[in-house]
C-alpha cells in the first residue's frame, strides 16, 4: 500500500504513524527534561549564592518562557523559509547546550543564562508545522493529539520523579540529564523522523502581518494564551489544597497521572468520533466550559473547611479533559487555516501567546493568590475561561471531515 493511502481517510497510513510518533518523542524529551527541574528548583536555586532573594529566583525560573516567546515567531518564519529539520536540530543544540551552562552554573546569574540559553532553542512553532506537513487534514487532531498526551504525561510523570532524582544528582545533575535528552531528541531527527515534503519552489516569503489580522487565528491565540495562563495559575494553589486534603507531598504525581490518563481514555472515545461528524465545534466550546467547571470546583473545595483529596482527582479529570481535547484540537486548527507558506509563521505567532501565557499566569497567580487567597485565583480563572467562552462563541461551525471512501491498496 502506497504510504499516502489509506482504507479509510480517518486512519493514519504508515508514514503519517511514524511522523507523529517521532515528533511526538521530540517533545517529550525536551519537555521532560524542562518539567524535572521546574517541581524542585526554587527550593534547589536556593542553595545559590543570592538565592534568598525571590525576585532573582523568579527572573532564572520565568526568563526561559520570555526568551521562548521573543523567539517562537522569528524561528518559526524560518522554518518557513529554510526547512523545519534544519531549525530543530538547531533549536535542540542550543537547549542543550543552556542545559549544560545550567548544570555548570557557580551562581545564580549564570544559571539564569542557561535557562534564557534553553529557551532561545524555541521549536515548538517548527515541530508542529512539521507535523502539519506530513499529515492530511482529517488525521491531524489525532496527530496532535499524539503530541499532546506525550507533553502531558512528561508533566506529570516528571512530577513524581523529580523530588527522588534531586536527592541523588541534585540540580547539576538534572540540567545534564536534561542536556542528554535534548541530544537525543537530536538523534531521533536525525534518524526517525522522516524526509521533510519536497518543495517543488522556494515558498513564499510569509507576511506575519496577515497572520496577526486573521481573525480566526487571533481567537485561537487569545484561547491558548489564556488556556496556559490558567494551568500554570491554579497549579500556584492546587499542590497546598491537596496538602489541605491530606495527601502526601510525593503522592501529588500520581494523583496528576490518574487524571491525565483517565481524561485522554474519554478524550480518545469521543474527540475524533464527533470530529468526523462535524461536531468539532460544539466539542471546541464544552471544552473551554469544562475548563471553566473545573475552576469553580476548585474554588468550592478553597472555600471549604476540608477537601477531600478524591473531590479534587475529580476536578483534575475535568481539567484535563477540557485541557487535552483543546490542546489537540486547537493547533490542528491553526495548521489548517492558515496556508502551507504561512503555517510556521502561524504557529510561532500561537506558541509565542502560549509561551507568554505560561509567563503571565505564573507571574499574575502568585501576585493574585498573595491578594486574595485560593479561592480569588480559582474565581480569576474561571472570569478568564468565560472570557474566551464568549469569544469563541462567534466561531463558524467547522465543515464535517470527508466521507469515507474504499480505495484499492497499490501494489
Amino acid at each position: 500500500m502506497s504510504i499516502n493511502e489509506t482504507a479509510s481517510p480517518h486512519l493514519m497510513t504508515a508514514g503519517e504513524r511514524r511522523a507523529s510518533a517521532s515528533l511526538a518523542a521530540i517533545f517529550a524529551l525536551r519537555m521532560l527534561g524542562l518539567f524535572l527541574v521546574l517541581p524542585v528548583f526554587a527550593l534547589e536555586a536556593a542553595r545559590y549564592p543570592g538565592g534568598d532573594d525571590p525576585l532573582r529566583v523568579g527572573l532564572a525560573l520565568g526568563i526561559y518562557g520570555l526568551t521562548q516567546a521573543l523567539l517562537q515567531i522569528p524561528l518559526g518564519m524560518a522554518s518557513d523559509r529554510w526547512g523545519r529539520k534544519r531549525i530543530i536540530q538547531g533549536g535542540l543544540l542550543l537547549f542543550a547546550v543552556g542545559s549544560l551552562v545550567a548544570a555548570w552554573a557557580p551562581t545564580l546569574e549564570w544559571l539564569t543564562v542557561g535557562r534564557a540559553l534553553q529557551g532561545a532553542g524555541a521549536i515548538s512553532a517548527a515541530v508542529t508545522a512539521f507535523l502539519a506537513d506530513v499529515t492530511r487534514d482529517e488525521v491531524r487532531t489525532k496527530a496532535m493529539a499524539m503530541v499532546g498526551i506525550s507533553i502531558a504525561l512528561t508533566f506529570a510523570l516528571s512530577l513524581a520523579t523529580a523530588p527522588l532524582l534531586v536527592t541523588v544528582i541534585g540540580l547539576h545533575g538534572l540540567f545534564g540529564l536534561t542536556a542528554a535528552l535534548a541530544l537525543l531528541g537530536m538523534a531521533v531527527v536525525a534518524w526517525v523522523v522522516p524526509p521533510e515534503p519536497l518543495r517543488l519552489r522556494p515558498p513564499k516569503r510569509a507576511s506575519l502581518r496577515s497572520v496577526l489580522l486573521d481573525v480566526r487565528l487571533a481567537r485561537l491565540n487569545l484561547g491558548v494564551f489564556v488556556l496556559h495562563a490558567v494551568q500554570l495559575a491554579c497549579w500556584v494553589a492546587l499542590p497546598a489544597l491537596l496538602l489541605q486534603a491530606g495527601l502526601a507531598a510525593h503522592l501529588h504525581g500520581w494523583v496528576y497521572l490518574v487524571a491525565v490518563l483517565a481524561a485522554f481514555v474519554v478524550m480518545g472515545a469521543l474527540l475524533f468520533r464527533l470530529e468526523r461528524r462535524g461536531f468539532l465545534r460544539a466539542v471546541f466550546l464544552c471544552a473551554i466550559g469544562l475548563i471553566v467547571l473545573a475552576q469553580l470546583g476548585l474554588w468550592w473545595a478553597s472555600a471549604g473547611a476540608a477537601p477531600t483529596w478524591l473531590w479534587l482527582l475529580l476536578c483534575l479529570f475535568v481539567f484535563f479533559l477540557g485541557f487535552n481535547t483543546l490542546e489537540a484540537s486547537q493547533p490542528s486548527l491553526v495548521s489548517k487555516m492558515a496556508s502551507a507558506e504561512q503555517r510556521g509563521a502561524a504557529l510561532g505567532v500561537y506558541n509565542t501567546l502560549q509561551s507568554l501565557g505560561f509567563f503571565t499566569g505564573g507571574a499574575l497567580g502568585g501576585a493574585v493568590l498573595a491578594l486574595w487567597g485560593p479561592g480569588g485565583l480559582f474565581l480569576a480563572c474561571a472570569a478568564l475561561g468565560l472570557l474566551w467562552l464568549l469569544v469563541a462563541w462567534r466561531m463558524p461551525a467547522l465543515p464535517a471531515a470527508p466521507p469515507v471512501h474504499k480505495r484499492s491498496a497499490a501494489p
